[in-house]
């Protein structure tokens, strides 16, 4: 990476705002073999959101969700855009990000080039490529309308990285200045949605299907060390007006997932939230929020007031360590008293509880037992489970980096190790698929899978099916192995 310098600068000029045709561009994802992929989609919600601010300026905007759309070269030279966006919202999304831009750039060389989203923003370093022109690190809605519009030639704008000069595969960015202060969400109008209708059916969770998403706040004030959710702004927590997420409410169909990352937070407003959406007598048929335990044990009221909006109304929680020392190493904040008793709250309330833990390469098989005496003790089925990775931009990132030795981006899912684990890598996915065994998802809880197929339109039945199908591969130690980085061997056995 080269970094900005005087001979970098170009001296102002002037080019007239007018229309733009901009092409915002959701990449296929990389490896869907383990993980949520199979059977969890989400509507790209934060292309819609940018897509909403730009058509409010007038210009014309399209959004490809590679995923189930038609080859992106075709996509491009058919719509000719003047600027490209092309969002990359995880670690393992990198490459096909990097792929998605190098053929947009080839399709249309003359159009701006830009990528944006979480990864990009935190962990800028693998995007400093001579194709790219410029790099959005703030929220997009506030700024991208008015660097569409902007001649480019002056300073690097507010909130970008912008290339001056490239060639022999190097390139030369300059870093605007950065927000300091946090996107005013009632600012930012309700997502286009209608751009991406015709994936619409695509988007779900296992057998919900269309899932519709939205969005009533931002950010997160906790400090896991694990998640990146919360630096991206600053630990800073920003909500949405109450009218302003119930008409967003009222647009949407019968299945939500509300993608915030801390639901019920603050509960004053959550109380308020609640009671407005019954007054406008919004009900669902499924509702899925994330949320933390502690929150929910702290205010069961607060949770009767969301019960009737609908149906049914599933929570999911991080649940993350299954002791209070596991949980302080990961800065969770939180107690296991605290776990047991929001998981009380909701069953007694009538919500789903389903959730993740999280899975140290350093454990020691007594952490698994711990993990799963917990998981037997509160009967716990609808599960996942993720690798400890230390994610760019976090702490444990920090704290890990010397010990990395897997550097291919697509295996940063949560599912691959990055290093060695303590218990050795065969052991360790032993008893890493024993936990997926324990699942719902798990061959021995399939006489329970038929109570998921009442009431189901024989396309939601072929889905859950394919989702069932695809997700035994997460119950096989080889499956792991076989992905898993070369051995380690130090070099005194290396025969030199």
């Amino acid at each position: 990476m080269t970094l900005s310098n005087e001979s970098c600068r170009r001296d102002p000029a002037t080019v007239p705002s007018s229309v733009k045709r901009v092409l915002l561009v959701r990449p296929r994802s990389p490896n869907e073999r383990f993980g949520l992929g199979p059977f969890f989609r989400v509507e790209p919600l934060g292309l819609e959101y940018l897509a909403a601010s730009l058509e409010r300026r007038g210009h014309k905007v399209r959004i490809v969700d590679e995923r189930f759309s038609p080859a992106l070269e075709g996509v491009v030279r058919s719509f000719a855009p003047d600027v490209v966006g092309v969002s990359c919202m995880h670690t393992v999304d990198i490459p096909t990000t990097l792929a998605a831009a190098a053929t947009a750039k080839k399709s249309a060389p003359a159009a701006t080039l830009v990528l944006g989203g979480h990864i990009v923003a935190l962990f800028p370093d693998p995007f400093f490529e001579p194709d790219v022109d410029a790099l959005c690190v703030s929220d997009g809605e506030a700024i991208f309308p008015d660097f569409v519009e902007s001649d480019r030639h002056g300073d690097a704008p507010r909130g970008f990285w912008l290339r001056r000069r490239s060639g022999s595969g190097r390139a030369c960015f300059e870093i605007g200045s950065t927000p300091s202060e946090m996107t005013d969400l009632d600012e930012v109008a309700h997502p286009s949605r209608h751009l991406v209708r015709q994936f619409q059916k695509q988007y779900l969770c296992v057998h919900k299907n269309p899932v519709w998403a939205v969005e009533t706040a931002r950010g997160c004030p906790y400090r896991c060390s694990f998640c990146s959710t919360a630096l991206l702004h600053d630990r800073r927590h920003g909500l949405r007006n109450v009218d302003s997420v119930c008409a967003d409410f009222e647009t949407v169909g019968q299945n939500v997932f509300v993608v915030d990352d801390l639901f019920f937070a603050p509960s004053a407003r959550s109380r308020d939230l609640a009671t407005a959406l019954r007054a406008r007598h919004v009900h669902k048929d499924w509702v899925l929020v994330q949320t933390r335990l502690d929150t929910v044990a702290r205010n069961p009221s607060l949770l009767e007031h969301w019960r009737p909006i609908a149906r049914q109304f599933d929570l999911f929680f991080g649940f993350e360590a299954p002791t209070d020392v596991g949980l302080g190493e990961l800065s969770k904040d939180t107690t296991l008293a605290a776990t047991e008793e929001g998981v009380r709250v909701a069953r007694r309330l009538g919500f789903g509880v389903t959730g993740n833990f999280v899975i140290d390469p350093d454990w020691t098989e007594a952490n698994f037992v711990e993990l799963w005496n917990l998981v037997d003790r509160l009967k716990l089925s609808r599960l996942g489970y993720t690798v400890l990775t230390p994610l760019p931009g976090t702490p444990l990132f920090d704290s890990l980096k010397p010990r990395i030795v897997e550097h291919d981006w697509s295996k940063w899912d949560m599912h691959h190790v990055l290093y060695e684990p303590r218990l050795g890598r065969h052991r360790f996915f032993e008893l890493f698929v024993e936990c997926w065994r324990r699942n719902v998802l798990g061959a021995g809880h399939a006489p329970h899978w038929g109570r998921w197929l009442v009431g189901l339109r024989p396309s939601q039945m072929w889905t859950l099916a394919r989702v069932l199908l695809q997700t035994q591969r997460m119950l096989r130690v080889d499956a792991y192995l076989d992905e898993t980085f070369p051995l380690q061997v130090p070099a005194r056995f290396g025969g030199e």
